[in-house]
């Protein structure tokens, strides 16, 4: 008979393993965003017209064919001694084309994702800072933040290593110019 040992798993490998266990009540959903646990509630309505007015305008107008899930866990690097982020943005845009959601696991890579959406609700910080670094280093090419406290929309684009080196704030009621693949203005006088 032979003995196998088991290493002990590492606090990281720890962490990532209860949190993949966790059992959420309905509604709620879990990430795992830079080391910490984050559950967050249903959204409310509002939240949930910002989505719809933008996914709107990305299928009326965008310059490539788009499909859009919400709600779509995401693995993506860490930073530091921290398991891989497991985050879940209120939006996930890919070409039509790649057809990236089809056989995808609950958890998928990010590659392939042209777009993050973000609508800040009850932990704007978390949306404004530690997802914005997220998706950072997984290179999404952009990240779209509607911040519902400041009254305005924020594109995120150019991603190196822990952020995103350009930025471009617009308060609602003005247009903010959405780059290719998209390739047209996204309208917000209907945010107000």
């Amino acid at each position: 008979m032979t003995a196998v040992t088991h290493e002990p798993p590492t606090p990281a490998e720890g962490l990532l393993e209860i949190f993949l266990a966790l059992d959420t009540p309905e509604g709620f959903r879990a990430e795992l965003i830079e080391g910490e646990i984050v559950v967050t509630p249903p959204p409310d309505g509002d939240h949930e017209d910002y989505i719809g007015l933008i996914v709107g305008q990305v299928y009326r107008r965008s310059g490539t064919d788009m499909q859009f899930s919400g709600n779509k866990g995401l693995k993506l690097k860490s930073g530091g001694g921290c398991p891989k982020n497991h985050v879940i943005p209120d939006g996930t845009f890919a070409p039509m084309e790649l057809r990236l959601y089809r056989g995808a696991d609950s958890w998928m890579p990010c590659d392939g994702v042209a777009m993050v959406l973000e609508v800040t609700s009850t932990k704007p910080k978390a949306d404004r800072e530690a997802k914005r670094r997220c998706y950072a280093r997984g290179g999404i090419p952009l990240y779209l933040l509607v911040d519902r406290e400041t009254s305005s929309v924020t594109l995120f684009s150019d991603p190196e290593k822990d952020d995103y080196r350009e930025h471009c704030t617009r308060p609602f009621g003005k247009p903010l110019a959405l780059p290719a693949p998209f390739s047209f203005d996204l309208e917000t006088a209907d945010f107000l």
